[in-house]
């Protein structure tokens, strides 16, 4: 047996199977982009608070973070309006309260910094600055808030609710079963921190849902344009992250993707206006009732067919630029020239 030529036609498969990923992986040259993504750790500076130091940190933070200070106060804790000094002893009630401090010292021990997220939020807005060079870049902050948000968008800011992506495994989320249940908290790791706040990014700062998405169809091009985005601005990210999929879901949709498909056409949803009557196959759940065997089904089975007609629709269109797509709200064209005929 020839050692060396059978080491050389493996090194050649090697190579040729990582060629082929890479080019399959349709990225672009971000590199000349100039952008450097800082997370500010408001939730450092709020750690740090203490009834004895508040007046005189508190007027430098409301300088610093702006009209997210006071969406912060004012909204998220609800310690009252901030043109008003008497707030100050209702956010020193929360700064003493055990239950506060023990989820600062849970958020400062699981993010002692953010460079891993900074990075990764880096190159995801250098992919917004490619296609959409006009575009302006938000300031990224990070919070707590007791388990109330994720990701806020809000003006020229997007917050990150560091408390809502501690690790599956947290201590915290067994407790809130009631109002959080485990087949979302799963999702609340810190891997999540970028897919979720690009999503949150593009559904409602680059591209809100158009009014007149009424039916299934529309909404899952509309979902499938979205997914789509985000695979173009997070090339590298896994697609069971950007759907919010376990991996098991994933293998699950993809092996029943044409009966997913037929389920829609039998039932004559496509065109269905009633959204009591579709919901289920958008919203996030465990599972998808009344598809599939013991509960094994994917959730949001529209948006999953839905990303996979527009994958279609730009595969079998390659004039079309991601920037028509997401400016076209022509859902039947897309629709009918995605020739969406899944085997």
């Amino acid at each position: 047996m020839d050692t060396k030529s059978t080491f050389q036609k493996y090194l050649f498969f090697l190579i040729a199977l990582v060629l082929f990923a890479c080019k399959d992986e349709k990225d672009v040259d971000v590199s000349h982009i100039d952008l450097d993504i800082k997370i500010q750790r408001f939730d450092k500076e709020i750690s740090a608070l203490t009834p004895q130091n508040m007046s005189s940190r508190l007027p430098a933070m409301e300088k610093t973070y702006g009209i997210f200070y006071h969406d912060y106060m004012e909204n998220i804790l609800g310690v009252g309006r901030t043109n008003d000094k008497s707030y100050y002893q209702n956010l020193i009630t929360v700064i003493s309260d055990t239950d506060f401090n023990a989820l600062k010292q849970e958020v400062a021990a699981k993010f002692p910094d953010m460079q891993k997220q900074e990075e990764e939020l880096t190159d995801a807005f250098k992919h917004v600055k490619y296609y959409y060079p006009k575009q302006n870049i938000p300031r990224l902050m990070s919070f707590f808030s007791g388990f109330s948000y994720q990701t806020i968008i809000g003006n020229n800011y997007i917050g990150l609710g560091l408390d809502m992506f501690l690790g599956a495994d947290s201590k915290f989320y067994p407790a809130l079963r009631g109002s959080i249940p485990a087949y979302l908290s799963r999702r609340f790791t810190p891997e999540n921190i970028t897919p979720r706040v690009m999503e949150a990014y593009i559904r409602e700062e680059l591209f809100p849902e158009p009014d007149q998405s009424t039916s299934l169809m529309q909404k899952m091009v509309h979902n499938g344009k979205v997914l789509f985005l985000m695979d173009a601005l997070m090339p590298k990210v896994a697609d069971s992250l950007k759907i919010g999929y376990t991996s098991a879901q994933m293998k699950w949709a993809e092996e029943y993707e044409a009966g997913i498909w037929g389920y829609f056409l039998e039932q004559n949803l496509l065109y269905e206006t009633d959204y009591m009557k579709f919901q289920k196959y958008l919203t996030e759940a465990p599972f998808t009732p009344g598809i599939g065997n013991k509960n094994e089904s994917a959730p949001k089975l529209a948006v999953f067919t839905g990303w996979k007609i527009v994958k279609e629709y730009m595969d079998k269109n390659p004039s079309v630029t991601l920037q028509d797509l997401m400016a076209d709200n022509d859902f039947q064209k897309i629709l009918d020239k995605s020739k969406y005929r899944p085997d």
